[in-house]
C-alpha cells in the first residue's frame, strides 16, 4: 500500500469522520491523478431531465436559467442520478478483525468504502451503507444530499467486527431492490454453513450489478511461518496447533481450491469477484474495480 496512505491508517485517524474523509480524499485524488479521470462509478453524466428542488438537494445542481424563465427552482438531473443507486455492504463478523502489516480486513474495507463513496458523491450518485453481523445491522438508506456523506461516515466509523455473520431471518429489507442498483459487498467469505453464499445469491437480480470484494491477507493464504503456531478462530474461539512447515503445502493447496471454487461460483451467479489483499495499494484496487465494472456495462 502507498506509504502516504499507510501512515494515515491509524485507529486514531480512522475513528474520526475527518480522518476517514482525509484518507478517502487522498486515495481518490491519487487514483484520479494516476488513471483515467473519465472513468466513473455511475453509468453516465449526460443530461436527462429536470425535477423540482427538494430540501436537502445540492444547491450546486440548481439550474438558474430555468429559475429565470419560470421563477421556480429545478434540479438538473443526469442519467446516473435517475438510473442507479450504489449500495455498500460490509461483513462485520469478527473474522474481519484479522490483521497483517498493521492493517485489518475491517480497516481495509472501511477505507475502500469511504473512498468509493467519496467518488460516488463526487459524481452525484445516490449511495447508502449496510453492515451485518449477528449482533447488529447498520443501515444508512441510499440518498443524495449535502449531508449524506457525513451521515455515511459517522455510521461507518462506528461499525465493529464482532460476533458471527447473521444467520436466518432479519435481512429481508436489505434484499429489497428499487430500480437499477450497483451493490458492493466487502467480506472475507468466512462462514460455517454457506450463509454468505446464500446472501450474495439473494442480492443478485437481472437488473443490478453485484461486486464482491474478497478481503484476504498474504500470510493467511500462504501460511508463511517457520515455527509451530496455535491458530484461533476469531468467531468461535476454537484453537488449533499447526506445524507450519509440515502443513504448508497442504494448506496452500486447500486455500487455492477454495478461492478457485469461490471465483467459479461468483462467475456462475454473474457476480464480479474482486480479490483484495491487505497489502494492495488502494488506488490500484479502485482502478481494477472500475475497469471490471466498465467491461460489464459495455
Amino acid at each position: 500500500m502507498n506509504p502516504q496512505i499507510r501512515q494515515l491508517l491509524t485507529p486514531e485517524i480512522l475513528s474520526t469522520v475527518n480522518g476517514l474523509e482525509l484518507v478517502a480524499r487522498v486515495i481518490v485524488e491519487g487514483y484520479m491523478s494516476g488513471g483515467n479521470p473519465s472513468q466513473s462509478v455511475g453509468a453516465g453524466q449526460e443530461f436527462s431531465q429536470y425535477r423540482s428542488y427538494e430540501p436537502g438537494d445540492d444547491l450546486r445542481q440548481l439550474d438558474w436559467k430555468m429559475f429565470a424563465r419560470s421563477e421556480r427552482y429545478y434540479i438538473k438531473q443526469s442519467e446516473v442520478e435517475t438510473n442507479i443507486t450504489v449500495k455498500f455492504m460490509l461483513d462485520a463478523s469478527r473474522s474481519m478483525e484479522h490483521a497483517e502489516g498493521g492493517v485489518s480486513k475491517i480497516q481495509m474495507a472501511k477505507v475502500l468504502i469511504a473512498a468509493l463513496a467519496f467518488l460516488a458523491r463526487k459524481q452525484s450518485d445516490t449511495f447508502g451503507l449496510f453492515s451485518v453481523n449477528d449482533l447488529h445491522i447498520t443501515a444508512v438508506q441510499p440518498r443524495f444530499d449535502q449531508q449524506q456523506y457525513i451521515r455515511f461516515l459517522n455510521e461507518l466509523i462506528k461499525i465493529k467486527a464482532e460476533s458471527t455473520w447473521k444467520k436466518g431471518n432479519g435481512l429481508e429489507h436489505i434484499y429489497s431492490h428499487q430500480g437499477k442498483e450497483m451493490i458492493l459487498f466487502f467480506t472475507d467469505m468466512y462462514d460455517s454453513e454457506g450463509d454468505l453464499h446464500d446472501f450474495i445469491r439473494k442480492l443478485k437480480t437481472p437488473r443490478n450489478e453485484v461486486i464482491v470484494f474478497h478481503l484476504m491477507g498474504r500470510e493467511e493464504l500462504e501460511l508463511n511461518y517457520s515455527t509451530q503456531l496455535t491458530f484461533e478462530d476469531l468467531e468461535t474461539g476454537e484453537r488449533l496447533k499447526v506445524d507450519s512447515p509440515a502443513q504448508q503445502s497442504v494448506y496452500r493447496k486447500k486455500m487455492g481450491e477454495w478461492i478457485d471454487a469461490t471465483r467459479d461460483w461468483m462467475l456462475q451467479k454473474q457476480v464480479i469477484y474482486q480479490p483484495t489483499y491487505l497489502d494492495d495499494p488502494a488506488p490500484e484496487v479502485l482502478r481494477t474495480f472500475l475497469k471490471a465494472r466498465k467491461s460489464m456495462i459495455r
